[in-house]
């Protein structure tokens, strides 16, 4: 399977998904890590994502490959943090046909009701270890 891990800014987000994922799966899938910005890639690469890539050009080509994506809520708003997700970015990742397992975080001015605040970490597990295994047993 290939898992595609789509973070910008700093990457924390995208890196704490990767390094779970390597530690729950091993080598078993193939995680892709696509930044919007360089530095986020290099964070994601560090947590030892297999390949990675950065801007709108290799996300737009790349998500249309890949067999799920994750991420948080703001991949697939257009001008998301502070602008790196571009329109076209956030088209492209919202029309890709992988599903989408995405964090209930933003720093946009969008709310998610009904959703219980919870930590990163405990989202991260349960995209991880419930989400994706779920959907890998679907497949």
């Amino acid at each position: 399977m290939r898992i595609c891990v789509i973070d910008g800014q700093g990457g924390g987000i995208g890196a704490a998904l990767i390094k779970r994922l390597k530690e729950v799966y091993r080598e078993e899938h193939e995680v892709i890590a696509l930044g919007t910005n360089a530095v986020a890639t290099a964070q994601m690469m560090k947590a030892r994502a297999n390949r990675g890539a950065s801007g709108e050009n290799a996300i737009c080509r790349t998500v249309a490959q890949v067999d799920v994506i994750l991420g948080c809520l703001s991949i697939v708003l257009a001008n998301a943090m502070m602008g790196e997700v571009t329109p076209k970015m956030a088209a492209a990742i919202a029309s890709a046909a992988a599903p989408k397992i995405l964090l209930p975080l933003t720093q946009e001015k969008v709310e998610i009701v009904g959703l219980a605040p919870e930590p990163l970490p405990h989202l991260v597990e349960k995209i991880v270890s419930h989400k994706l295994r779920e959907m890998m047993h679907h497949v």
